[in-house]
Order: C-alpha cells, then sequence, then structure tokens
C-alpha cells in the first residue's frame, strides 16, 4: 500500500470512530451467573432465529429435544443478560440490548452461550462482534444461514447433510480466522463470503448433491480452498496481486482453474484483493 495513503486512512477512521461510536464505559465485572434458555418450536413448525450475541464464547451444536433452543448463557456484567423477543415465528436472543456498545470495557468479562438447536426448518442469522465460535450444523434443517460478524475466530462444520435445501449461505467477517469445514453437506444453492485481513479456510467435502454457486470477495487474506477429488469444480479469479497456487488434478487457463469430474458442479467466482489463494484436496 502507498506509505502516503496509511496516515490519511488512518485519520479518517479516528474521525469516524469519534463521531459514530462511544467507548465502553470501563466497569467492574460483577459474580457470574447462568441462565437457562429454552425456546419452543413455533405453531408454523419453522422458524427465522437471530442470535445477536456481541462479544464472547459461542457454542452451537444440534440436540434439542421437543425445542427450537435450548441451552445456557453465563455472563458476569448484568448487561448482557440474554433478551428473548419472539413475532409470530421470528425468535430473536439477543445479549442485553443487542447492541455492541453495551458490552464494558474490562479484560475479564465473561460472556458464554453454549446452545443445542432443534430440527425444524430454520432460517438462521448469527451476528457477533469480536468472538469465539464453535458451530456444528450437521442434521438441522437450515433452510438459510447468515453469519455477520468482525474481529473472530470460528470454525463452522457440517459433519453431517443439512436435511432441507439451503438457498444461501452468506458469511461476511472482517480480520479473522475463519475454518468452514464440511460444506458440501450444507445442500446450498449459493455461498457468498467476504472478509477483511485474515486466514480462512472452506472445505467442501461431504455429500454434494446440487450444482451450487460460490461468490467469495475478500481483501489482503490467505484464502484456502479445499475440493475434494472428483468433484467437478470452476474457479475464476480475479486479482491483480493474489498469488495462486493449486496442485495436480487442476488445469489452468488464464484466470480460471477446473478440476475435472463427475456429478453436481461448484462454480467459483473469487475476487481478492492481495495475498494468497491454495486449491487443494
Amino acid at each position: 500500500m502507498n506509505k502516503k495513503i496509511i496516515p490519511i486512512l488512518l485519520v479518517v477512521f479516528l474521525i469516524t470512530t469519534a463521531c459514530g461510536f462511544n467507548i465502553p464505559e470501563r466497569v467492574t465485572p460483577e459474580a457470574e451467573r447462568t441462565d437457562d434458555i429454552s425456546v419452543p418450536v413455533p405453531s408454523s413448525e419453522k422458524a427465522r432465529l437471530t442470535l445477536a450475541f456481541g462479544a464472547g464464547e459461542l457454542t452451537l451444536s444440534p440436540g434439542a429435544e421437543d425445542a427450537l433452543v435450548e441451552g445456557t448463557a453465563t455472563y458476569n456484567y448484568s448487561k448482557v443478560k440474554p433478551v428473548i423477543k419472539t413475532d409470530g415465528d421470528s425468535i430473536r436472543i439477543q445479549s442485553g440490548d443487542g447492541s455492541f456498545n453495551a458490552f464494558p470495557n474490562f479484560n475479564n468479562l465473561v460472556n458464554r452461550w453454549d446452545l443445542k438447536l432443534g430440527s425444524a426448518p430454520t432460517d438462521l442469522n448469527i451476528e457477533a462482534g469480536a468472538y469465539t465460535g464453535e458451530f456444528e450444523f450437521g442434521g438441522l434443517a437450515l433452510t438459510s444461514l447468515t453469519v455477520q460478524d468482525g474481529a473472530s475466530t470460528v470454525n463452522l462444520s457440517f459433519s453431517k447433510p443439512n436435511k432441507a435445501e439451503m438457498n444461501i449461505l452468506r458469511y461476511e467477517t472482517g480480520a479473522s480466522t475463519v475454518k468452514l469445514t464440511g460444506l458440501a453437506n450444507a445442500n446450498f444453492g449459493a455461498l457468498d463470503f467476504s472478509g477483511g485481513a485474515g486466514d480462512y479456510t472452506l472445505d467442501f467435502s461431504g455429500d454434494l448433491q446440487r450444482s451450487a454457486t460460490v461468490s467469495i470477495d475478500a481483501g489482503l487474506c490467505n484464502i484456502i480452498l479445499i475440493i475434494p477429488e472428483g468433484v467437478h469444480a470452476v474457479v475464476t479469479v480475479d486479482s491483480g496481486a493474489a498469488n495462486v497456487s493449486f496442485g495436480s488434478g487442476w488445469s489452468q487457463s488464464g484466470g480460471i482453474y477446473t478440476q475435472q469430474g463427475e456429478g453436481p458442479t461448484l462454480t467459483f467466482i473469487v475476487n481478492i484483493g492481495a495475498g494468497n489463494l491454495t486449491l487443494t484436496r
């Protein structure tokens, strides 16, 4: 990057920060407490579920019996106590008032959700800031999945096939380390991934049931695409600064990389500002 641009960007960032955000007040940690969370399946037997988490540790897995969501939330600051809002088949579980500005300015914040999800068809939306996420969605029936987060470390997996056709899987992140595995099991029609500066691994192992498109838009980053042998894949790369590496089984024609295979096709459009893109099995 041009060295003259960096101070300008820094000034813009500081002005934007000063005008648009409040620095959380420094507070004293409170006694740690744990709340039970339980949300029934809506009468429609389908749901739109939003988890507005903020910062901390978020663990999601299958296993809620006769419920949409069940689990626990542990915290040591009363303003991040989870709040459940229901409107028909739309359910929102949020930390406090749902604003990331509600999070206090102390290092030993405890905000830990451990939730199990049920088998009802669900549009799932996750909103988070700086956090650690462990997500296992194998065997659920997700009809769409959206994750929007900031600086994060996330492992997201579909260890078993998704029991519903997923219209779209959308992941938007910042300076993060994100690993998505078993993506063929997600049974998506389209996947949109966008990121800033980070390390991103997208593993398309699993049972690919239908052809799908994958759009990736990222800045200065390292991206690894794992596409199993035998899967027909076409990757078009739009970048003037990224280094692209690929192993045996791939052929190149300009900015188009192809792996021959049978069955459904994965079609990729990759727009990467700079960094490294690795195609592997």
